[in-house]
């Protein structure tokens, strides 16, 4: 996952300048292909990487085959985020999101499909895209990040179609309510916030860090990660890691996590999630630690499930180690 070296650089210098590349280089976000047979990691210099997880995971893999079967530029700045179709993979950075055709990717043929820009407020605001969410019953895309909206793209057309507003900071994560459908956004504000896509506005808010059991000040009040599941939700960031009733607006589980944590997921009877530390923590829905997947990284930035029955079933983005795991600094 290398970067072209400047024109600036001797060439004896060329080794070395790469691996500082490697040293700060942090995964900020990874999804699967459709298949499930590959994982793309995208990294703070702009670039999406592919991997072959067969390759790379296989009991006689060698270094070489731990490497990227690909690699390109998706976008001048970090990539912060990706979500994948049957057949698009989409890539989110600094005022913009990409298409890419998995197809012509797997081909080494990684020209954009397409690139949009959300209809922001002044031509000199480029804020970051944090999150990225499919509505699959609407066919469409949901945008959020520093300029504090959500903004929906029709995938048919490729128009926005509309723009909630209430956050009054930058928006970290997203998670669908997909039976209403209804979309859960956190921010560096410390609410959660639920919309009613049908009727285009915000139905309920919850200000996680007023409660007095999920509160941590010297944290901070911002909300890095979320997930639903019908009626419940898990969030954390600043405040604790919390299981949620969203109807009482109820905090019924707090998990005992001191660091913050940058994403979470539910996956089967179990919630899984990742951030400052080394490791995947799995958590019984009452609050107990089941199990700790050690990584590499000091961090954990993104967690990605695979869902396909024959690849392996998790994957983390680490902040330093790229790969199969997700964080700070590939080689």
């Amino acid at each position: 996952m290398e970067r072209a070296v400047p024109p600036t650089v001797p060439l004896g210098q060329m080794e070395v300048f790469q691996a500082l590349q490697r040293l700060h280089m942090t995964i900020f976000s990874q999804c699967f292909s459709p298949c499930g047979k590959f994982l793309a990691a995208g990294n703070n210099y702009g670039q999406i990487a592919i991997f072959s997880l067969s390759a790379a995971l296989s009991s006689e893999a060698k270094e070489e085959s731990k490497k990227p079967i690909v690699t390109f530029q998706a976008h001048d700045g970090p990539v912060y985020s990706m979500v994948s179709t049957d057949r698009h993979l989409f890539s989110a950075g600094d005022g913009e999101v990409k298409a890419w055709l998995w197809a012509e990717i797997l081909k080494k043929g990684c020209k954009e499909l397409w690139c949009r820009q959300p209809p922001y407020r002044t031509s000199l605001e480029v804020p970051e895209i944090n999150a990225l969410l499919l509505v699959p019953k609407e066919n469409s895309l949901i945008l959020a990040g520093g300029d504090c909206q959500l903004h929906t793209m029709d995938l048919e057309t490729g128009t926005f179609t509309r723009a909630l507003r209430g956050h009054t900071d930058y928006i970290h994560c997203l998670a669908l309510r997909d039976r209403n459908p209804e979309v859960l956004s956190g921010g560096e504000d410390g609410t959660v916030r639920l919309w009613d896509l049908r009727m285009a506005k915000e139905v309920q808010t919850i200000e996680v860090y007023k409660h007095e059991e999920c509160s941590r000040p010297h944290n901070g009040r911002w909300i890095g990660c979320l997930a639903t599941d019908s009626d419940w939700m898990v969030c954390g960031g600043g405040p604790a890691l919390t299981l949620w009733h969203l109807r009482s607006s109820t905090p019924t589980t707090i998990f005992p996590m001191w660091a913050p944590q940058k994403h979470v997921t539910f996956y089967q009877d179990l919630i899984l999630s990742a951030g400052q530390g080394p490791c995947v923590n799995q958590w019984q829905l009452s609050g107990e630690l089941k199990a700790q997947v050690p990584g590499s990284s000091p961090g954990l930035l993104s967690l990605s499930l695979n869902q396909q029955p024959a690849a392996p079933e998790c994957k983390v983005g680490p902040a330093r180690s790229c790969g199969v795991l997700g964080g700070q600094g590939c080689g």
